[in-house]
């Protein structure tokens, strides 16, 4: 009898294991999968692009199974559409990650599950970030903006690193009132270093799958590395997000205020519901987004000037006609810039800076025409493998600014219609949409700007002079959910003396907009 009993419960254990990773009935098709582990081995984790093959084999919705997970890929616009905005009541969670609410306690505002915490940090950043209160913020924009031109000015071969500078200060300017003028500023280093930690205990291999295997949360300390790791960077960037807020409290006592965002925050603080924790994480995780996405869009459009000079060219052209050569173009100036703003476009759809986007969790079942997407599936959007589908664009895999030259968004003029995919898609996605995508528009379209009217971008040189082509291939860029250029070389250099000349004068004169940050 007891022998019987083993036998049915070695014959349960057998049938779980079985079950654990097999694609249930009603699910979307995907590759197909191993007993218990699904498709974890062949899971991308660094190289993302595979979800776009997939898509071309499975559809614009397809399922993956990880272990005993469901993970739901979108590749199709008008599902994102359906699924992202029209059903965002169950779709806008997010899956837990236990290592990230070890670090930011939960807090987070990117990472963050849906709930009332969550609610609360949106309604914050929406309030102070909308488009009129991002208005507020320019003038440190524009001033930072012609350091960035005075910096490759003086030092054109370091472009990149005055790139990250520049796009690090000015979203510390603009959430803290403090700029960081150099590289080596210490809030700006201190920033580079917790978000490289913090990004690196996630990489594949890091850390043990404790969200998928609970129990090893219960690992003592001693025998876990993972768990020493991660309270190391909660208190490095807890140092870090503490001080720097405690610099805006001391800086409002003495009644030296310069608009910054966590000024407005705190002036508001009780009418937003935010407590002290919540304000010093909403504003670290705005530095971390804001830094990360503006320089990498901006390296991406310095190398596809360098890669196609016949669009830098035609850029060029307008900017003379609008503009002319005796000023630099302001904001106002680009309604009349229909051809800068098509390569501002393309740049956002020829390499997108989220080429998968921060998973999202469903909280309950929704169901896709004949599919089933579980309550508590993961549900990834495949941003590349919209905006470089042949279905909605010609030729997608060329830097073609004028596309968007013949349609509003760049796709195929018979398809335009309110479901097609738009390049800002990157932004904007339901309720996760970006808190900060005004700011980060105004940096873009200022810079972009800037960078048309001052230079010429050409490619580096052999030793015999000849030019050496640019990489621009998916493999020139970096893995993972962030996709920005690996450092490249290119000449830049100004296009008149005259130009030079009025760039060293803005500089001089945004000294006294830079009083107040420093």
């Amino acid at each position: 009898m007891l022998s019987l009993l083993v036998l049915v419960l070695l014959l349960g254990v057998l049938l779980l294991v079985c079950k654990c990773g097999h694609r249930e009935a009603g699910l979307p098709p995907g590759p197909s999968t191993l007993p218990f582990i699904g498709n974890l081995h062949i899971f991308p984790t660094q190289h993302i692009h595979k979800f776009t093959e997939w898509a071309h084999k499975y559809g614009g919705i397809y399922s993956l199974k990880i272990g005993p997970t469901t993970a739901i890929v979108l590749s199709d616009p008008s599902i994102v559409k359906d699924l992202m905005e029209r059903r965002s009541a169950t779709s806008s969670d997010r899956p837990r990650m236990h290592i990230g609410d070890v670090i930011h306690g939960g807090l987070n505002i990117a990472f963050i599950s849906g709930g009332d915490t969550w609610r609360t940090l949106r309604r914050a950043a929406h309030a102070v970030l909308k488009r009129p209160s991002a208005a507020l913020h320019i003038p440190i924009q524009q001033a930072e903006a012609i350091q960035l031109l005075n910096d490759m000015l003086n030092a054109p071969e370091a472009f990149y690193s005055h790139v990250d500078r520049y796009s690090n200060s000015v979203i510390l300017s603009v959430v803290y009132g403090k700029r960081a003028p150099r590289k080596d500023t210490p809030e700006l280093v201190a920033f580079f270093q917790v978000l490289h930690d913090w990004l690196s205990i996630l990489e594949p291999g890091a850390a043990p799958p404790v969200d998928l295997i609970p129990a090893l949360k219960l690992i003592p300390d001693r025998w876990a590395k993972w768990k020493r790791t991660a309270r190391r960077i909660r208190q490095a960037q807890r140092r870090l997000l503490f001080g720097l807020l405690e610099a805006v409290e001391d800086r409002v006592s003495r009644g030296r205020e310069n608009g910054s965002f966590v000024e407005q925050v705190l002036a508001k603080q009780t009418e937003l519901r935010l407590d002290r924790e919540m304000t010093a994480y909403l504003a670290g995780a705005l530095v971390e987004g804001g830094s990360e996405t503006t320089s990498a869009y901006l390296n991406s459009f310095i190398l596809c000037l360098v890669a196609f000079p016949e669009a830098q060219r035609k850029a060029q052209d307008e900017m003379d006609r609008v503009v002319g050569k005796d000023r630099l173009p302001t904001l106002d100036d680009l309604h009349h810039l229909s051809y800068v703003r098509a390569i501002i476009l393309e740049t956002h759809r020829f390499r997108p800076n989220v080429p998968l986007f921060i998973p999202h969790a469903f909280s309950a079942s929704e169901k896709v025409g004949e599919y089933i997407i579980p309550s508590g599936s993961t549900v990834f959007v495949n941003a590349w493998g919209i905006l470089h589908d042949p279905v909605f664009y010609d030729d997608p895999e060329a830097f073609v600014p004028e596309r968007f030259l013949l349609t509003t968004n760049g796709t195929k003029p018979a398809l335009e219609s309110p479901t097609i995919p738009s390049p800002n898609l990157t932004f904007r996605v339901g309720r996760r949409s970006c808190p900060g995508i005004h700011l980060a528009q105004n940096a873009i379209n200022i810079n972009v700007m800037n960078l048309i009217w001052a230079f010429d971008f050409q490619p580096d040189v052999h030793a015999d002079g000849s030019p050496i082509q640019p990489d621009i291939s998916v493999s020139a860029y970096t893995k993972g959910i962030m996709s920005t250029p690996l450092p490249f070389k290119c000449t830049i250099t100004p296009r008149s003396l005259n130009k030079a000349d009025i760039i060293r004068r803005e500089f001089e004169e945004a000294a006294s907009v830079f009083d107040k940050f420093e």
